[in-house]
């Protein structure tokens, strides 16, 4: 408690906490409504569940896209630019985004707008005109992540990191508890427009907190300027020759298209693998994920990850697989809801252990480019996984979906454990970074080269 403490009582990581924290948390309350949504826009169509399916696969299709092209050059961006000015620049799209989507949802229009090509499928007008307001918010929040993690490293200590990692991540996902389920218990009674005012109010909640933050994140001199693309694939030349990184990125985009195949059609397995017919109870189970994930990142920090990550890593994406292929098997809101806990505790863990090594390792003048290499690499499937998952529950069954899901991604840890660089993969919380540049990693001793 006393380095938590200690941590907030600095106001300029104050300041980027609240910032951080409401700006992450707000796309979840966002998900909640639209996805809720979504699921209830066929209420009287005989196939209703396959045209809903098939509704929420384009929903994450029309925003993973974007952000996947948004992230190759999120982190140049945020390492030519102020950090803070660019981080305020976006949240406002963000904000502004999410006001459109709650305007349509008001208006909803019913005209039918049929999909070619997809038997039959048609959109009401509402639900299309949302996709790309919701492709807008997310993207916005895309970009802000690489210059607001890149910007931690300036505000904190080195041997701060993994804390302060896990205090910014548990502090986004409790409000993103309090986010979705106080979004998702409004929808009955102020409808599904209103209650988008709620992450709206968290995106204001960044704007004033970035106002506060007084630390210098303004770029630091590398030298000539060169081009920004030259700038920009600095990132992926980094991680090609980081070869540990390199296999982790490849080993986090099988797991982001196991995890898509399932979750994006989560509010499907509510309603009709759960029965759950009250949109609070999907805010609960989205909440009970958000709560693990808080847990994980924090308690990670108490098993002092850093000397031995990479197998940290491979152990935790075991258990978060066989926490999916649960979800499969289970048919009661009240064991799904631990299951869910379970399934965001080991990811929290892992995103506080591949932060902080992440960023204990890069130097800073290139951590916004590796951060935004590392996430194209890392999402690039999820697209396809979005679609399959779709697929696959249109012609089997949402649990089959969480089965297939389950199985691949313990598979991948297994693999991951396997790989001799990337089970090697660790850091010195007390050695400090060489600031070189992007032309070469630094000598860093982060993978044993012998292996054990």
């Amino acid at each position: 408690m006393g380095r938590w403490s200690a941590l907030v009582r600095q106001p300029n990581f104050a300041a980027l906490l609240t910032a951080g924290g409401a700006s992450l948390a707000a796309p979840t309350a966002s998900l909640v409504v639209i996805s809720w949504a979504l699921s209830h826009a066929y209420p009287d169509v005989a196939n209703g569940q396959s045209y809903a399916a098939l509704a929420l696969a384009f929903l994450g299709l029309s925003s993973t896209v974007p952000t996947l092209v948004a992230a190759v050059f999120s982190g140049t961006l945020a390492d030519r630019v102020d950090r803070n000015y660019l981080m305020r620049l976006v949240n406002l799209v963000a904000m502004a985004a999410t006001i459109a989507i709650a305007a349509i949802l008001v208006a909803r229009p019913e005209m039918p707008v049929v999909v070619p090509g997809a038997n039959g499928l048609y959109l009401p007008l509402w639900v299309l005109l949302i996709y790309p307001f919701w492709a807008a918010e997310t993207t916005a929040v895309t970009i802000f992540r690489p210059a607001f993690n890149a910007s931690l490293p300036r505000v904190v200590a080195r041997p701060q990191l993994g804390t302060a990692n896990g205090l910014v991540y548990a502090t986004a996902l409790l409000l993103s508890i309090v986010a979705s389920l106080v979004a998702s218990g409004i929808l009955a009674w102020v409808g599904w427009g209103l209650a988008l005012i709620i992450p709206v109010a968290f995106f204001l909640g960044t704007q004033l907190a970035l106002g506060l933050l007084r630390a210098d994140l303004a770029p630091r001199p590398e030298g000539v300027r060169r081009p920004f693309l030259k700038e920009a694939l600095d990132g992926y030349r980094y991680l090609w020759v980081r070869r540990d990184l390199f296999e982790l990125t490849v080993s986090a985009l099988a797991i982001n298209f196991f995890s898509a195949v399932a979750f994006v059609e989560l509010s499907l397995y509510a309603t009709f693998s759960l029965g759950i017919s009250n949109a609070i109870l999907l805010g609960a189970l989205i909440s009970g994920g958000s709560l693990g994930a808080a847990a994980g990142t924090l308690l990670v920090n108490r098993f002092r990850f850093e000397q031995r990550a990479g197998r940290f890593l491979a152990v935790l994406t075991v258990c978060q697989g066989l926490t999916v292929l649960a979800l499969g098997f289970i048919h009661s809101i009240w064991l799904a809801l631990p299951t869910m806990f379970l399934f965001g505790l080991f990811p929290g863990m892992f995103m506080t252990v591949f932060l902080a090594t992440i960023q204990a390792t890069v130097p800073n003048q290139t951590l916004g480019r590796v951060l935004a290499a590392d996430e194209v690499g890392s999402y690039g499937l999820v697209p396809v996984g979005q679609w399959a998952g779709g697929l696959l529950t249109a012609s089997a069954g949402v649990s089959v979906a969480y089965v297939s899901a389950g199985i691949g991604t313990a598979a991948i840890g297994g693999l991951m454990a396997a790989v001799r660089n990337l089970r090697s993969l660790r850091f010195d919380p007390l050695e400090p970074v060489e600031s070189s540049g992007a032309e070469a990693p630094p000598a860093v001793a982060t993978a044993d080269p012998i292996g054990s």
